[in-house]
């Protein structure tokens, strides 16, 4: 009489349907993904919310900051009689901040017409007799009228350079054409750009760097920015453009073997 096979000797559910789905060996088990625990989730909460929360709070604070020092500058000017201030039961915050802003305002519109330039060239020929202020003087001019300038692309591309020696890369700004007797000495088309440190992007190195070896960036000069203080770490998006670029370039042809 034939033996049968016992119940644990029969073949599980399993084993008898891995044959059919193409597998023919052993069932395969995936464990469930394990849940964090509740530390560890908060954890990740607290983070979260100092991600999200940080930014607002110190562009808040650093906003209140510069608001109030203007109003210390600025409120001391305004004559006593014609402050609101001394007439109503509160401060009135970034009262200073509008006043400031409707002075240079009107500065800006004297010097727009023929008499508001007559007194700011006589009052440069003064400041150019003072030895030690003119010179000041006319570096912060000339600073400040190649930034704020509409016409000038000053601080307004970034580029990729080789610094500081063959095979190391790293993002500058340009500043201009090399020009002056700089450009005269080194007789080669020259680019004057600003090389700045991480993560303090204000101090950083003047270059004068062949045209040739500068590298156009399309990202906008604040990405840039946050790329170079965030220590590269917040990376521009560039997914799309690059996705682009690369339907419009050819597919390479298969290779076929020769065998």
């Amino acid at each position: 009489m034939p033996e049968t096979p016992s119940d644990t000797e029969q073949p599980s559910e399993a084993e008898q349907t891995a044959p059919e789905q193409g597998g023919g060996g052993a069932p395969v088990l995936i464990a469930p993904r394990q849940r964090p625990g509740l530390f560890t989730r908060l954890r990740n909460y607290f983070l979260t919310g100092i991600i999200v929360t940080a930014p607002i709070v110190l562009t808040i604070y650093l906003t209140w900051q510069f608001i109030d020092w203007v109003d210390r500058q600025a409120i001391p000017l305004l004559p006593v009689k014609y402050n609101p201030e001394n007439y109503l039961p509160f401060s009135l915050p970034g009262l200073g901040l509008v006043i400031s802003v409707v002075i240079l305002t009107f500065v800006g519109f004297l010097t727009a017409n023929i008499f508001g330039r007559t007194l700011l060239k006589t009052g440069e020929r003064l400041v150019n007799r003072m030895p030690v202020v003119r010179t000041i003087y006319g570096a912060l001019k000339q600073i400040l009228e190649t930034v704020l300038s509409q016409s000038s692309n000053s601080f307004r591309q970034a580029v990729l350079v080789e610094y500081p020696r063959r095979g190391i890369w790293t993002v500058a700004f340009v500043t201009g054409d090399t020009e002056g007797e700089v450009a005269v000495r080194l007789d080669d088309d020259m680019i004057n750009i600003y090389v700045p440190t991480t993560p303090n992007p204000t101090s950083g190195f003047l270059l004068m760097v062949p045209r040739r070896d500068l590298i156009y960036l399309d990202m906008p000069v604040e990405d840039a920015a946050k790329y170079i203080i965030s220590i590269g770490v917040i990376a521009p998006e560039m997914e799309a453009k690059i996705a682009r670029l690369s339907k419009r370039q050819p597919k390479a042809p298969n290779k076929i073997s020769a065998e």
